[in-house]
């Protein structure tokens, strides 16, 4: 471009040392390097430590809830209110499953719920969680009986936490709420603050994103897409080329950050059940602000309540923009898409 200087902003520099900021005399705009945009953090009191939102019930500990994700259960309702939602294969290159994390908002209506795996527990520990499911493989429940970590059951249901909704046929209809929950893990005497140390977020900044689609190449019925809007600067999400749609309130599902997560697994007992191999750490790449960054996760191999962190070539912590955050665990050759 012509007619351009470099400018000194003495506010900025103490934020991005060494990034070029160009001014147009023509217009007088200014384009700004686009990974500045990683380096102005989201600061203030009272935010979410997994959607850097902020909301009255910021400390407290987060409900990891496991939810169905068979077509027979679309619409589902609360999902739109999660702070962060992970999904991922239950059944090898068939199933999946989601889980997803609530801390700010209090939905009357979630669901519906089925059963854990043992791959969600190392994640919600990680997270700080209390897991939040309807039964579960034996893999999962030896463990989860075990007191690997606090969670409620619905098949024990605990103080009237869970109920069924019989318009729906079972096993799809089994239903919680936030008030439920956290009134029965006050009762179990669970920790109710959260100490997790929460994630970094950054202020949103699209400037020449364009409209593109990322495709997750789960099979069908469970393929899920995401149309990026640059006017909202969000990911609008799709499953199996259908809006996906929050029931309760009739919004469609909308993330600013999606975490595409390559992971190896393994049958085990034959091809009912998957296994994650989650310590460690393995290629990423982070959807945000109309543009794509290559990232590595890691999980430590030792400490089973360790963050679950995304890093880039250095080493360091890549923040999101403020919102929810989904993180779709794929196999390292699966199919993902981004036109």
């Amino acid at each position: 471009m012509t007619n351009k200087r470099l400018i000194t902003i003495p506010l900025l520099v103490i934020l991005a040392a060494g990034l070029v900021f160009i001014w147009q005399k023509s217009d007088r705009t200014i384009e700004i390097d686009s990974q500045l945009a990683q380096l102005i953090p989201v600061e203030g009191e009272g935010l979410s430590p997994l959607s850097g939102l902020s909301c009255q019930n910021y400390q407290q500990r987060p409900l990891a809830i496991v939810l169905a994700n068979d077509p027979v259960t679309r619409p589902l309702s609360g999902l739109s209110q999660a702070d962060l939602v992970i999904e991922m294969l239950v059944i090898t290159n068939s199933i999946t499953r989601l889980m997803a994390f609530f801390v700010c908002n209090q939905p009357e209506k979630i669901g519906s719920l089925r059963s854990a795996r043992h791959d969600f527990i190392p994640l919600a520990q990680g997270l700080d969680a209390i897991l939040v499911h309807w039964g579960g493989s034996h893999f999962a429940l030896d463990k989860l009986d075990a007191g690997i970590m606090d969670n409620i059951d619905a098949l024990k249901n605990p103080y009237n936490s869970f109920y069924r909704d019989n318009s729906k046929p079972q096993p799809h209809n089994g239903f919680t709420s936030i008030d439920r929950l956290t009134s029965a893990a006050s009762k179990l005497n669970y920790r109710s603050t959260n100490l997790f140390e929460g994630y970094s977020f950054i202020k949103e900044n699209n400037q020449g994103a364009v409209n593109r689609v990322l495709g997750i190449g789960y099979s069908r019925p469970y393929y899920v897409s995401y149309q990026y809007d640059s006017g909202t600067n969000s990911y609008l999400r799709y499953r199996d080329n259908l809006r996906e749609m929050d029931v309760s309130n009739d919004k469609q599902i909308e993330a600013k950050n999606i975490v595409v997560m390559r992971v190896f697994s393994k049958q085990i007992e034959g091809p009912d059940y998957n296994d994650l191999d989650l310590e460690g750490g393995g290629d990423c790449q982070i959807y945000q602000n109309g543009v794509v960054l290559d990232c590595t996760w890691q999980k430590s191999e030792i400490k089973p309540f360790s963050k679950l962190k995304f890093v880039d070539s250095d080493g360091q912590e890549i923040p999101f923009v403020p919102g929810q955050t989904w993180i779709e665990i794929v196999e390292p050759n699966q199919e993902v898409t981004w036109n």
